[in-house]
């Protein structure tokens, strides 16, 4: 019987001795697998400073001026003194019609001016004659009266004839067609042959290559923005800020030269809302052309101390815009958050984060608030961050689900 008892009380202790075991064991293993949740992050400052806004707009190249050369004759194109696409100057002949109708006729006003001419001239010696006449009262004053009146009559046909004389030569010296202005000449010019009517007939298209315009809409929140811009001149005046006009081209390169704002319509489009708009550019090499698709970067707009996140690490879920911070204890933090305008690879944030807030960028994947963190601090260099307007972060992800 002792020996039984004896027995079960030498198993109860072993039995313990094996749950203390397993204990110690268990806690290890937690303890580990403790230490194995600080999950590997990086993390960078929040950026504050005042931050210049580009906003973009989309844009079509379209020429200062732009005519089309028609004939102010009627009759077939003869001879062609350039060929589509030339660059020409202004008075620079163009095209010659088919003259020998206007020669004709120039020939024929010449002809009626000069008997109309003839006939006043003696018409002329005639009254002359007849007011010597008058004063020895050889004649009746009815006689010059009359021979007034002739005069008067042969000097109106003669004005006449005249006129015509000009108008024919007129119609003679514009069978050549000459350029109006300097710039470039369309591909779809006619040819040889073609009949052009006057003032219907486009012979071809001529433009200026620079300056040209840029053409694009604005919103009227925008336009109420750049109307209220403004900087101070001392003593309480201000004078409107103009915006900073450049330009970027649809293969992403930035046009190298900035342009200004020389136009606006007068009123918002009833379809659209928005109003249209036309910057200047210079075209030295005459790389823009008409039609070319350009985005138009209108910046000056200053955000005093502005908090800027990189695009990466803003998040969205359900609807709400967060971003994770390090906490105090090192654990991961959501903070809700306003977004603003973006600024290179970087987003403005108008509430919801403080200058000394550190910002995870990196191993936002499957990231929940309050799991322990293993931070490495990075700089916008390390990460290639950048405030410029011409940078995209590819990386950077739209929203979280």
């Amino acid at each position: 019987m002792k020996s039984i008892k004896k027995w079960k009380a030498c198993s109860l202790a072993i039995t313990a001795v094996l749950a203390m075991s397993m204990l110690l064991v268990g806690c290890g293993s937690n303890n580990q697998k403790g230490q194995g949740q600080a999950k590997q992050v990086k993390a960078i400052s929040v950026l504050q400073q005042d931050t210049p806004l580009t906003s973009e707009y989309a844009g079509q190249i379209r020429g200062k001026n732009e005519v089309k050369v028609q004939s102010r004759v009627s009759g077939t194109v003869v001879e062609k003194f350039v060929k589509g696409g030339d660059y020409v100057q202004a008075g620079q002949p163009l095209y010659k019609i088919d003259s020998r109708q206007y020669e004709s006729a120039v020939n024929t006003a010449q002809a009626n001016l000069a008997q109309a001419q003839a006939t006043l001239s003696n018409a002329r010696i005639d009254l002359a004659r007849d007011e010597e006449l008058l004063q020895s009262a050889a004649v009746a004053e009815q006689i010059v009266t009359t021979q007034q009146a002739n005069v008067n009559a042969y000097q109106a046909v003669a004005d006449a004839n005249a006129s015509q004389l000009r108008t024919a030569q007129q119609n003679l010296d514009d069978t050549v067609v000459y350029a109006p202005m300097s710039g470039k000449l369309s591909v779809d010019d006619v040819a040889v042959g073609t009949y052009a009517a006057a003032g219907n007939t486009t012979l071809v298209t001529l433009g200026s290559e620079s300056p040209i315009y840029a053409e694009f809409n604005i919103s009227e929140t925008d336009y109420l923005k750049f109307m209220n811009s403004s900087s101070s001149l001392g003593e309480g005046v201000t004078r409107m800020v103009a915006p900073t006009v450049s330009m970027r081209l649809s293969d992403g390169s930035i046009y190298p030269l900035n342009g200004t704002i020389v136009a606006a319509d007068r009123t918002l489009s009833n379809n659209s809302g928005t109003l249209t708009v036309k910057a200047q550019f210079d075209n030295p090499n005459h790389m823009l052309i008409p039609g070319m698709f350009a985005r138009i970067r209108l910046s000056g707009e200053v955000v005093p101390n502005a908090i800027l996140v990189p695009q990466r690490a803003i998040q969205q879920l359900l609807g709400k815009t967060f971003v994770m911070v390090v906490g105090d204890d090192n654990k991961s933090v959501a903070k809700s958050i306003k977004l603003g305008q973006k600024v290179g690879n970087y987003v403005i944030v108008e509430e919801g984060l403080d200058p000394s807030d550190m910002v995870i960028v990196e191993g936002l994947t499957n990231l929940t608030e309050g799991v322990p963190l293993n931070v490495t601090t990075v700089t916008a260099e390390d990460m290639g961050f950048s405030l410029d307007a011409d940078t995209e972060d590819p990386d950077a992800p739209s929203s979280n689900s």
